[in-house]
């Protein structure tokens, strides 16, 4: 099922955090929230998320994007940090919406 274009309940948002308890106050209902999400969110939470492959769980089981998946896993894989991280996971998830769009 694509779920792109469906916006998600508050169980299947992704909530963002820089470490665990430490919630940013943001979460993506969609793919598209989630792209715009990860332009501006902290550092941080973008490290934190994609080293313990929160990402690639969140997009596998929840927008249900096995191959978006395994792209994240593969950057995840890569050890990249900070704006470098940002700016691959946000051309990985691009990439995918306009694929998919």
């Amino acid at each position: 099922m694509n779920v792109e274009n469906r916006k998600l309940s508050k169980e299947g948002a992704f909530y963002f955090f820089t470490s665990i308890g430490n919630y940013t106050g943001e979460s993506a209902t969609s793919i598209e929230d989630f792209l715009k999400k990860i332009e501006h969110i902290d550092i941080k939470s973008i490290e934190f998320h994609c080293h313990r492959g929160d990402f690639q769980k969140w997009v596998a089981e929840t927008i249900e994007d096995k191959e978006l998946a395994e792209q994240i896993k593969k950057l995840q894989d890569q050890n990249l940090t900070g704006e470098k991280l940002r700016s691959q996971l946000h051309l990985l998830v691009r990439k995918s919406i306009a694929v998919c769009g």
